[in-house]
């Protein structure tokens, strides 16, 4: 198994091996520390819908089959991984995204007992006609319950506005009606594709032994030919359907998910360009920025305001969300502050301020078991390095993030509201 030790100027190290079945594997002992995080993924998601596996015919699936096989596979056919979890006294869960689904456990002891669990279920697949019909019907109710989550409905009613063909725009769940499409046969198909070790990662990060995990996976790793996958083609045009959308749910005050889509020259943005705007959006809107102190003071948001870079394979935005009575406001102030930092330029002190901030939150990550799990999730999905992030936030200019001020577009902006229900008047 090849092997590269990482070290930082922190003190920090980490392992990165990659098994000859192409799996990659990444450890950071944390002995001082009293648990361990691991997490067992595959570069699969709700965006796969399209693919080709070693070269053959296309195959197209029913939205909403990677979350859709992520459920299954905690089951076998003597019971399921959940109850394996709680004999052993570990928090076990799942999660399928855009573009990857993992698997993860943390615990406080029985480490590796709860690996060989991990190792187990995930690379042994059980599927039938009778039990995917019963899973049918759970996760039916599940998207019927997403149909009623304001936070969900915000996101995704903005995001099918924003894309008018990427897979993006897709429900990760799916809908009652596509799942209905999936059996057996279709999820073996792309468990198959996408369940290859070569297509996998394994990231660990606590009180644990690198040389013992490196060994306990090279026995349990089931012998596979590596596949190759080839993903369905993203065309996308850079304009928006509308520009506003509302909704009303049971909300006491509105929600609002703003965003501005960003053209896409190549399908994935690289670590520089998400540090850069990372940095610009905290001098647009950051706690420390003039805009965050007047929407605060003039109380049209509150502390539930938030602002991501939302970007993976063929697409990319920047979306400010949370609370407000007022949101067209606030989306309106957004606006006049890009506007602004576009024509006087970034004040230095601020950007100073930004870097140092990010910096900060950098280096506190390292104090988390499950940060570092997750982080080793970014590197496994973009093939950085866990401490280029420190190197890039020291060296990145002023200039640089100034440059990124052109990826906002006014033209190809979605606001998106969840207001108050309007209940009907006196009987």
């Amino acid at each position: 198994m090849k092997k590269t030790v990482f070290e930082s100027p922190i003190g920090q190290s980490y392992i990165k091996a990659v098994h000859p079945s192409g799996l990659e594997i990444y450890i950071m002992e944390k002995p001082q520390h009293t648990s361990a995080y691991a997490l067992f993924g595959t570069r699969y998601g709700s965006i796969d819908t399209k693919f080709s596996k070693n070269g053959e015919a296309v195959t197209e699936v029913p939205e909403g089959i990677a979350h859709f096989l992520e459920h299954k596979l905690f089951e076998s056919e003597d019971g399921d991984a959940f109850t394996r979890y709680a004999e052993t006294g570990a928090y076990a869960n799942a999660y399928t995204s855009f573009d990857r689904t993992c698997y993860l456990f943390s615990c406080s002891n029985r480490f590796y007992e709860n690996l060989a669990i991990l190792l187990d279920f995930v690379q042994s697949p059980y599927f039938t006609a009778e039990t995917v019909q019963k899973e049918q019907g759970i996760i039916g109710q599940e998207i019927k319950m997403y149909d009623d989550s304001p936070s969900w409905c915000v996101m995704f009613n903005m995001l099918r506005e924003m894309y008018q063909s990427h897979p993006v725009r897709i429900d990760i769940a799916g809908t009652v009606d596509s799942i209905a499409q999936i059996d057996d046969k279709l999820l073996y198909r792309c468990y198959d594709t996408f369940y290859n070790p070569a297509n996998m990662f394994i990231c660990i990060a606590g009180n644990v032994d690198a040389e013992r995990i490196l060994t306990q996976i090279n026995e349990s790793i089931k012998d596979k030919p590596p596949v190759t996958i080839e993903r369905g083609e993203f065309t996308e045009e850079h304009s928006v359907a509308k520009s506003y959308v509302e909704q009303e749910l049971d909300v006491a005050l509105p929600m609002f998910c703003f965003g501005y889509k960003q053209k896409i020259e190549t399908p994935i943005r690289s670590l520089k360009t998400r540090i850069c705007v990372s940095l610009l959006l905290e001098l647009i809107c950051g706690e420390a920025s003039p805009l965050f102190a007047k929407l605060i003071r003039e109380g049209l948001i509150n502390d539930e305001f938030d602002s991501e870079y939302f970007c993976g394979h063929g697409y990319a935005s920047f979306i400010f969300e949370g609370e407000s009575s007022n949101p067209e406001r606030v989306a309106e102030e957004i606006k006049a502050e890009i506007k602004r930092l576009k024509a006087d330029g970034i004040d230095k002190k601020l950007f100073s301020a930004a870097k140092c901030s990010l910096y900060g939150e950098a280096i506190r990550r390292f104090d988390s078991v499950d940060a570092i799990a997750m982080q080793f999730v970014e590197c496994a999905m973009t093939d950085y390095n866990l401490f280029d992030e420190l190197k890039l936030l020291k060296t990145v200019t002023i200039e640089d993030v100034t440059k990124r001020l052109a990826l906002f577009d006014d033209d190809c902006t979605v606001l998106s509201v969840i207001k108050p229900r309007q209940t009907g008047g006196e009987a």
